[in-house]
């Protein structure tokens, strides 16, 4: 198990307390068939018509890939931190610390944006239909209050709401969606050919058309499925467990987001009031329509118990990204920040790192500022994923790569291959700027958010010193270590 580099008032050890189930069920709240689906529906719905349903299925298959790859890279290096872990034993510290650093801050601000998107159902529930911008960013704060609180409070607390999520998304996703096929159907399976723009070819207007946008909005919400390595030292037998939970998990929710939305789109009464604008929420509409007003209110509750679950997953991921740097004393404060509760053995002060800066993103929840961070966090996530895929492809290649338990055998370089283009893919369809009317800041944020990062954490590799031996920096313990690493590329 991991050394926490602790002093004599806490425990040296995080606790394996997480089983595959445990495992699967965490990643599958992170990913949420309800934030996943329900948060981009409307904007994609708008975007490229009910055609983009096909981008749930194009996404899904990307993504399994993706997943594919990663089971190998965690199987090898089941440490906490996964991406900043793989990068870091693959192609050295810097360029580990890196990929971990823009990681963590996708983490944290898309922790703080689903608890603001979660706020927007939690007020409808209490009968605030419109809240203003401030009423929103009060209900998120509290939300990320009360969340910091169940992260304290230990894994087993974690694991029974993690439970209670999947009941109620199976139930809003699955049950409603079976119930909206099977009694109010208004469409055949032809409407969801209707809208994709693929006439005009290789062109600017294909690569900027309605479709690929949707295909965006898709790869931003399908996401998560590698969060089951964040807490890989605190699962029980993560070399074969994590990878198994990270495909479980990746594979259900696609299949589980499809039937939900394919659901939902054959439901629509009129798709011209969406795409006329009068209607605003297609998915308020639908159950509206389907259910009656006096059954939107129980569903809502759903959709708000998905959005808490996402968010705790979330929060959990980003402290052990955060937990994972300050063991090897390459963040300012690493002595505070590494140091486990008595208790439960939980990474506190991380935890509140992430409160803090979730705090701050809701205090600039009305600016333009707030635009650009969440712009970045989408590619941001994907620009992440890049350097362990890359690296490792590489390392593959150059007959470096040493396999874990779980392993692809003799498709694990082509898949390596695939994954590695199928992300390179999805982050630049995400970063390419489409609306020019914009102000160059919002058209170019994710470049305008990314610089501003990279340079501090620049200013932060220096002054730390990161990549020169540390006779203070316990890291992973050399038992963990006991096999051959892959020399970095």
């Amino acid at each position: 198990m991991a050394s926490g580099g602790q002093t004599d008032s806490a425990p040296v050890e995080l606790k394996r307390e997480f089983s595959l189930w445990s495992a699967f069920s965490f990643a599958f709240a992170f990913i949420s068939p309800i934030v996943a689906m329900y948060g981009i529906y409307g904007l994609s719905l708008s975007t490229a018509g009910p055609g983009f349903w096909w981008t749930f299925v194009i996404v899904g298959a990307g993504q399994f890939v993706v997943a594919l790859a990663f089971a190998e890279l965690v199987s090898r290096w089941p440490f906490e931190g996964s991406i900043y872990q793989w990068t870091k034993r693959l192609a050295g510290e810097v360029a580990g610390w890196f990929a971990g650093w823009v990681y963590m801050w996708a983490l944290v601000i898309i922790m703080a944006t689903v608890a603001y998107g979660g706020a927007g159902f939690l007020a409808e529930l209490i009968g605030i239909s419109s809240p203003t911008a401030v009423q929103q960013s009060v209900i998120a704060l509290l939300i990320l209050l009360a969340g910091t609180g169940a992260n304290i409070a230990g894994r087993i607390f974690l694991k029974t709401l993690m439970v209670g999520s999947i009941v109620a998304e199976i139930v809003a996703s699955v049950g409603l969606g079976t119930y909206l096929l099977l009694f109010h159907r208004h469409h055949g399976l032809d409407v969801i050919l209707q809208g994709i723009d693929l006439g005009s070819g290789w062109s600017w207007a294909f690569i900027s058309g309605p479709f690929l946008a949707a295909l965006g909005f898709t790869s931003w919400s399908i996401l998560g499925f590698e969060s089951a390595g964040a807490i890989a030292e605190e699962v029980k037998e993560p070399q074969r467990n994590v990878p198994k939970a990270m495909l479980f998990s990746v594979s259900f929710i696609a299949i589980v987001i499809a039937y939900a939305s394919l659901a939902v789109t054959l439901a629509v009464p009129d798709f011209g009031k969406i795409s006329s604008g009068e209607v605003s929420d297609p998915v308020t509409y639908v159950l509206g329509a389907a259910l009656g007003e006096s059954w939107v209110k129980p569903i809502l509750l759903a959709f708000v118990i998905g959005f808490l679950a996402s968010f705790l997953a979330l929060q959990a991921s980003a402290s052990r990204v955060i937990w994972a740097f300050a063991r090897d004393r390459v963040l300012p404060g690493s002595r505070v920040l590494s140091k486990l509760s008595k208790a439960e053995a939980q990474p506190v002060s991380a935890i509140l790192v992430t409160t803090v800066i979730g705090a701050v993103v809701y205090l600039i929840s009305a600016t333009d500022v707030y635009s650009v961070l969440v712009t970045f966090t989408a590619g941001g996530y994907y620009l992440a994923f890049l350097f362990p895929l890359v690296t490792g492809l590489v390392a593959r290649l150059r007959g470096k790569w040493v396999p874990g338990p779980w392993h692809l055998g003799k498709f694990s370089t082509p898949v390596a291959l695939l994954a590695a283009l199928w992300a390179g893919f999805a982050f630049l369809n995400i970063v390419w700027p489409r609306t020019v009317s914009e102000a160059w800041f919002i058209n170019w944020a994710f470049f305008v958010a990314m610089g501003v990062i990279l340079v501090l954490g620049t200013v932060i590799v220096k002054v730390r010193k990161v990549g020169q031996s540390k006779a203070d920096a316990p890291g992973v313990p050399v038992a963990a270590e006991s096999e051959p690493m892959a020399e970095p590329v």
